[in-house]
Order: C-alpha cells, then structure tokens, then sequence
C-alpha cells in the first residue's frame, strides 16, 4: 500500500474538527469525540493494515481496513466500568488464519447458496462450496478477507471510517464489477451504525451482513447463555440438514426459537442438541423474518446482560436477521487478552435478507441491477440498566 501520510493529515483535521469546531460538541466535554489510527500489523502478503479507533459517547470502537470488521467495543455497564464486548483477535494473522468471521463484514452473498449454484438471467453460475456442500458468507475469499480502502469521514452524526472495495467480475464466480461501500460511524446517541451502499455494471446477487459476536459481559467472560434476548419476530425459515431453508415461512409459537418476549438464550437451548452425524454442535442458527418488512428502519432485536446490566438495541432496514450462538467455537481459539473461546462465549445478529433467497422466488429479492443502488443500514444502540 502506499504510504499512510494523506490519512493521518485528513485524521489530525477530524480529530480537530470533531473535538472543537461544533458548538454543540464543546457541550460534551465528558466525551469527546474523535477517531485516531494506528498500525495493525501486514499482511501475509506484506500489505499495511490500519486500525481506527473511534470515541463518543462514552463508548470507543476500533474498526481496520483488512475485512472491514470491528475489533473492539468498548460499552460502559450500569456502574460506569467499560469492557469489549466483542470477539476478535490481537493480530492480522489470526483473521487471516483463524477467524470463524469475527466482526467482519460478509459478502458478496452473506449466509448460504444452495449448493454453491444460482440462475440469473437465464445463465447459470457456479461458487465456492466452502461449507460444503453449499456457499457460505461469499466464498473461499469473501469480502471478511479483502483489504479495503478507508477513509476517515467527518459528520455531523459522529466520528465514522468508510471502507470501499471493488468487487471485479467473476470473483468467487459471481457476475459484474461491484462497487461496495461500507461506513461505521459511532454517533451522538451512543449507536454504532453501519451503512452499506453498493452499484453494479451487471445483474448481481448482493447480501451484506455484519458479523460480530457479541458479549454484553465481556469478551471471554463466559458465555451468553444467561443473556436475555427479545426478537421482533412471529415467523422464521426453516431448513433442512444442510441449513438451507425449505422455503417455507413458519410459526415461532411453541417453539424453542420464540423470543417475541424477553427470554434467556439459554432457557430452551438444549432443545437444540444437534446432530453427531452432520457434525452440527447444537445451538441457535436460525434466520428471523422480522415483523417489520416495510423497508425503513425498525427495531429487531435487544440483547441484555443481567449481570452488567449492558443493553443492545439493533435496528434495521433488512427483512431478516439471523440468530447464531457461537456453537463452532469449541476451545481452539485464543482471542484478545489470551483469552479462549469456548462454545456460546458469544452471540451473533446479523440483519439480512434471507439465506438462499437467490434460489428462493418467494423470498425478498437479492439481486442488484445496473442502474440501481444497494443500500441499509444496521444500528446497535447500547445503554445500561
């Protein structure tokens, strides 16, 4: 990469700009805002990788360039004391290596491709089947594996980093040049909010998803399972053995996937056993059709702490989220502070169109169109309490 001098001159003017020039901001003395980067380490192919650490609010976020994904976030409890309450590694190599996509953002597809195989436009295309025997979250070399270009954004909602990438045709077999953009910012009202915007040159399946596991007390602290969860949801899709969903829409009532009232993730977990012979741990890895499909940003999901009295509300714009409690970790990873990660020491939301929808005529469609732009928006709002 070149040299790294532009950015931090355009840095050394936000972090200005954001702690002194608004009048309303100098009001906000007890947090300021501001954004700094930092060397995170190369590549294995020798390229720079910056990490950017974001303040406001009382919470600070670090973001880096390789797989535009989240690092650390930083969130007060209900007496004040801060922790991470996210997974994630201390290196490159780890993400490069290790990673079961921690904080990262996925794509071009998130989730999953029936068999790595979708017909658009009368031509058939082929993917990577790397969760075999179908496509999952983009492939071999999904977006959580590209090297970004990022650039400090300074805005009125708060400090923000926006990572662009191009997409060439035929990477991972999918069609046309796609041009991604996606932009953390860390606002005002104590929200990660993360914006996504993309175009094409030719007809494309698009499903960009952020895939951070969550805990609310504390990266490594044990697990989620006595973490209180409430989805705005009456239904979901099932799936069959492979995880691909039958294209039915069913009922969450009497079911162990009900969380339309607060619940423990724990409490109806082990109706959940899974099975030997798939290799399937057992745990939640469901997709939610979420009750508001109007397109404009709305509640889906708060995830509560009982013990640090953390609170995480996430809202969106995208029709699905996909529930998932960390059931592939399994004691091989050491992540932030020599910490291991154990089966369900953290939990992911990732705000979605559905799984397969390329594949599925009566799921919302996935597909972009020249002349058309992609957007949504993910906010994680946290309080305690």
């Amino acid at each position: 990469m070149r040299s790294s001098l532009p950015i931090l001159l355009a840095l050394a003017l936000l972090v200005l700009t954001a702690c002194g020039s608004n009048p309303s901001n100098r009001n906000k003395e007890a947090s300021p805002m501001s954004i700094t980067p930092r060397p995170f380490g190369k590549t294995a192919d020798g390229q720079d990788v910056t990490e950017f650490t974001l303040k406001n609010a009382g919470i600070t976020a670090k973001v880096i360039n390789y797989g535009a994904l989240l690092t650390e976030l930083h969130v007060p409890d209900k007496s004040g004391k801060t922790a991470d309450v996210v997974l994630g590694f201390d290196n490159v190599k780890q993400y490069e290596t290790e990673s079961p996509y921690f904080g990262c953002t996925t794509g071009r597809v998130a989730n999953r491709i029936a068999k790595g195989k979708f017909t658009l436009d009368g031509k058939e295309y082929t993917l990577a089947t790397n969760n075999a025997p179908n496509h999952l979250h983009g492939g071999a070399v999904g977006f959580n594996k590209k090297l970004w270009k990022a650039t400090p954004v300074a805005g009125k909602d708060g400090p923000a980093v926006k990572f662009a990438y191009r997409s060439p045709d035929g990477e991972e077999g999918y069609p046309g040049n796609l041009d991604v953009e996606v932009t953390y910012t860390l606002t005002n009202d104590a929200e990660l909010r993360i914006d996504y915007k993309a175009t094409t040159d030719k007809a494309t399946p698009i499903n960009l998803t952020h895939h951070t596991y969550f805990n609310l007390a504390g990266q490594g602290n044990g697990t989620i399972l006595n973490h209180e969860l409430q989805v705005n949801a009456d239904n979901y899709t099932p799936v069959d053995a492979t995880m691909i969903p039958t294209g039915a829409i069913a009922k969450v009532e009497a079911t162990p996937f009900d969380f339309r009232k607060p619940a423990k993730v724990g409490g109806r977990i082990a109706q959940l056993p899974g099975d030997a012979a798939t290799k399937d741990p057992g745990g939640y890895d469901l997709n939610y059709v979420l009750n508001s499909q109007i397109g404009k940003l709305a509640q889906a999901a708060v995830l509560r702490d009982p013990s640090s009295g953390r609170v995480m509300e996430i809202w969106t714009d995208e029709p699905g989220i996909q529930f998932y409690t960390g059931n592939f970790l399994d004691g091989t990873l050491t992540g932030k502070g020599g910490k291991v990660y154990q089966k369900n020491f953290g939990l992911c939301l990732e705000t979605q169109h559905y799984p397969d929808a390329i594949n599925q005529p009566k799921f919302p469609s996935t597909v972009l169109k020249p002349g058309e732009t992609y957007t949504q928006t993910c906010t994680h709002k946290f309080y305690a309490k």
